[in-house]
């Protein structure tokens, strides 16, 4: 791109609101931001007496902008976080963590089921939540299972069932499937779960205690029974999850900022429950305030698509935000319902400030412990190694049973621990079955084959076995055509293959590297080793099961991979199908009554 024309361009923009993406030189975008009148704002990155460096370093790498307008600041605030959502701008705040937040799924079926949701919403049913993590939602739908006996099994197990299943035995399921409970007694126990997760938890209790006198008058004292476990196991979840407070549906949003990182604590207030919290680590450019931060966030985190569902009516901020109204008014508009932003100070809402405030620091010290206890891994590792930076390691390990089935992993950490993103399994085939020196040559050629950005070439590459396995790794290398070699060292287990009695070999083995068993550098070295040994473990079982499962119906002249998938997806695994009896496989899309017939008599022919 040319050299950027700003006086030329300002000449030209527009005074009404919109969004403003700045580009680099090579068309990416590096900024976005909006305003009420665009040409009052985009002006002012370009005065020649800006203080900020952060804007200065911004306005020198800008080659050109590119505006949208829009009719209110409203609907510009609202795209704003939508493109910063897709481009992610490098001098942007950035909340990292966007995935969306899990919610407990009644499905729209004839025995609707209830479900652990995460993601877009294509399952027809109703949706209750968010939830702070998996495991707030894992836990409910435990708790749940105990008092409402509604089922949670897989759409193609509850279709393959023929008799009830564990869980009714264990009185956490009504068999809906096989007619054990009818369809009105089961549509009642729905409706409780639906006023229950929607808060109404009195009047379930007041409508079960009036079923149970009912029950009593009628001397049906069994069922009484039966309805007052319920009801005390209802009140109980009520007592373990109730606070004290006064306040049914508020969020309070805690600020810390210590030692140049910044922490944002979500306190998670629904039906007088505390739903859960979490802390949030936004990417900061240099020189950001506290209320650009916090601006910034708020934006990401409520006006984010498909995020209606997670705002609350009231929302307890930390301090006061000039963009407060702003905010206030979109998250209004897109929850279509009035969503307060408030500072408060005193009183119980004080309190879980307050509260909130204190888990946000504590967080940050969290956080820097185990950043600074990753440094002085590192450090000390360079000085073991020689190496003068170590950005990228990455550990390549064999994982097989008998010579079967082989997988190899390769892990890779990066300065600030674990980078997942990045982590690569590589089915092996075409070597010997055992052969681990041909199996690691196999994974470094698919690893690096046709590698083409050298930023990924790591800094060390650490093999996972003895000799051998290294002498493989420096043939492969022999021939590498980057600048940039890495450095090659093989970890071997001790003969009591105990953690701290590990040998680092560099040179084929011809070398080892000294290093103490309570060094941090080898305590480093043990945990990427640990995670690729963990990661290829995983994959070969996967595998390993994969095999299995499809193995009886591959013996089956007739049924290929189409009929074997359909199978196992429609009778819910080989346990489903093995099952199953001939009526319920003849129902099986693309089976035959012979076919049926065929499939039944070998998988108990096979016992």
């Amino acid at each position: 791109m040319a050299e950027f024309d700003h006086a030329h361009f300002l000449k030209t923009l527009s005074s009404e609101p919109g969004v403003y993406r700045m580009l680099d030189s090579e068309e990416k975008v590096i900024y976005v931001g909006k305003a009420k009148n665009l040409k009052k704002r985009v002006s002012s990155y370009f005065r020649s007496n800006v203080t900020d460096s952060k804007t200065r370093v911004l306005v020198s790498n800008i080659c050109g902008i590119d505006i949208t307008l829009t009719n209110t600041e409203t609907e510009a605030l609202l795209l704003e976080n939508n493109l910063i959502k897709k481009y992610q701008p490098r001098y942007n705040i950035l909340l990292r963590d966007d995935k969306s937040y899990p919610y407990i799924l009644l499905t729209s079926h004839k025995h609707p089921r209830l479900a652990f949701h995460r993601g877009s919403r294509k399952v027809k049913g109703e949706y209750f939540g968010p939830f702070p993590s998996a495991g707030a939602v894992s836990e409910s739908l435990r708790l749940m299972q105990k008092i409402f006996p509604v089922r949670q099994c897989e759409d193609a197990y509850y279709r393959a069932r023929s008799r009830p299943c564990l869980q009714y035995q264990l009185k956490r399921c009504s068999a809906p499937c096989v007619n054990k409970v009818s369809d009105e007694e089961y549509t009642q126990q729905v409706d409780y779960v639906r006023k229950f997760l929607t808060g109404k938890s009195h009047e379930v209790i007041a409508d079960l205690i009036s079923k149970m006198e009912a029950a009593s008058k009628a001397l049906h004292f069994e069922l009484a029974a039966k309805i007052r476990d319920q009801i005390m196991l209802l009140r109980k979840m009520q007592e373990q999850q109730s606070i004290s407070g006064n306040y049914a549906e508020m969020d309070v949003v805690g600020f810390a900022h210590l030692n140049g990182l910044n922490g944002i604590h979500l306190l998670m207030i629904r039906d007088h429950k505390v739903l859960g919290s979490k802390t949030y680590f936004p990417k900061v450019p240099k020189d950001s305030t506290q209320e650009e931060i916090l601006t910034s966030f708020l934006g990401q985190y409520y006006l984010a698509p498909g995020a209606t569902g997670r705002i609350a009516k009231e929302v307890i901020l930390p301090f006061a935000l000039e963009e407060a109204p702003v905010l206030s008014e979109a998250m209004s508009q897109i929850s279509e319902r009035k969503v307060n932003l408030k500072t408060v100070t005193r009183g119980e809402r004080g309190q879980y400030l307050q509260l909130a405030n204190k888990n946000a620091l504590n967080s940050i010290s969290v956080k820097q412990s185990t950043i600074d206890s990753i440094n002085k891994r590192y450090a000390q590792l360079k000085a073991t190694l020689g190496l003068d930076d170590i950005n990228r390691m990455e550990c390549f390990d064999i994982s097989h049973t008998m010579g079967e089935n082989t997988v190899a992993s390769c892990v890779v950490f990066d300065s600030q621990g674990p980078n997942n993103k990045e982590y690569r399994r590589f089915n092996v085939t075409g070597i010997t079955g055992g052969d681990d020196y041909a199996a690691m040559e196999f994974a470094l050629n698919k690893r690096y084959n046709k590698l083409v950005d050298e930023d990924k070439i790591p800094d060390v590459i650490f093999i996972d076995g003895g000799k051998g396995q290294l002498s493989r790794a420096e043939q492969y290398f022999e021939t590498w055509p980057h600048v940039k070699m890495p450095l090659l060292v093989g970890v071997a287990k001790g003969t009591s293959r105990k953690p701290g009695l590990e040998t680092l070999l560099i040179d084929g083995g011809r070398k080892t590297i000294p290093m103490d068993s309570d060094a941090p550098a080898l305590h480093l070295i043990q945990h990427i080793r640990d995670e690729s040994h963990r990661f290829a473990i995983a994959g070969h079982r996967n595998k390993r099961q994969k095999q299995r499962t499809q193995s009886l119906l591959e013996e089956i002249s007739g049924v290929g991979s189409v009929r074997r998938q359909t199978l196992l997806k429609f009778l819910g695994g080989m346990q489903g199908v093995k099952a199953a009896n001939i009526d319920q496989l003849k129902q099986v899309p693309g089976i035959s009554p012979d076919m049926a017939e065929k499939i039944f008599n070998h998988l108990h022919d096979k016992g």
